[in-house]
């Protein structure tokens, strides 16, 4: 489905969509990466507010609302944006755009034919998409998964025929697990798993240390004993999971010591 289209020092990619429109994109840079994605007049992508770091002067930009988004309202509560972006080019020749990974991250490229349509992952781990992607951001319904806080609460839905970009910290690990394979992964580790996989939240210890922590004796939030490896996801197969090596939240408990 990819093929280089030219030459350079960072490995270029074309993207084929189903109805045969070829899209060109490149990734760029090793620890904090950007996506460079060429724009024919007309074409679009969808982004996540924020992320554009450079495009040409034909490159229109603009707010747009998505009304299946699921959980619109929480992502409102808890401070998160409940738009996206819409560059477009709507000049006469070709363009391009520059779309940064918000951290030292890697950025994934994801096509949705090749996973069934469907990946499951970590809030806020879309970054943008071309062709036809629903990013959904849903609740989960099992009392027994829900980790307190926002990052627990919520869970990202990326659905479609499209090809998404996601974004993982540090180094990504991917994992294809055959049918009944378990893998056990700390629950912040985790970036996105193919909608075949089944995952289950275990606690390694007492809820009371899960909820009130053992290093101070004060109230926590779960997310951030995550660390701690004190909440473990069981993955299932078949399908696939890409871990990463370094959570957003990891990293800013490491710059805030």
């Amino acid at each position: 489905m990819a093929a280089p289209f030219f030459s350079t020092p960072f490995q270029p990619f074309v993207y084929q969509s189903p109805q045969d429109a070829m899209t060109p994109f490149q990734i760029l840079g090793g620890e904090a990466q950007i996506v460079q994605i060429m724009l024919k007049p007309q074409e679009k992508i969808i982004a996540k507010p924020g992320s554009m770091c450079y495009m040409s002067g034909s490159i229109q930009m603009e707010n747009f609302y998505v009304p299946e988004n699921e959980a619109g309202i929480w992502q409102w509560v808890f401070g998160k944006s409940v738009a996206n972006i819409v560059l477009h080019n709507t000049g006469q020749t070709d363009g391009f755009v520059g779309i940064a990974a918000p951290t030292l991250a890697r950025i994934l490229p994801i096509d949705l034919a090749l996973f069934g349509g469907q990946m499951l992952c970590q809030p806020d781990a879309f970054l943008c998409s071309i062709n036809d992607v629903k990013v959904n951001n849903t609740v989960d319904q099992r009392a027994r998964n829900a980790i307190t806080s926002a990052e627990g609460f919520l869970r990202q839905k990326i659905s479609g025929q499209g090809l998404a970009f996601i974004v993982g910290g540090g180094s990504v690990v991917q994992k294809n697990l055959e049918v009944g394979e378990v893998l056990a992964v700390d629950v912040s580790s985790i970036v996105a798993v193919s909608a075949s996989i089944n995952v289950q939240i275990k606690y390694n210890g007492p809820m009371r240390r899960v909820v009130f922590g053992s290093k101070h004796g004060n109230i926590v939030m779960v997310s951030s004993l995550q660390g701690d490896n004190l909440v473990t996801a069981v993955v299932t197969g078949p399908g696939i999971v890409f871990i990463q090596s370094m959570p957003f939240h990891r990293l800013s408990q490491r710059i805030a010591r």
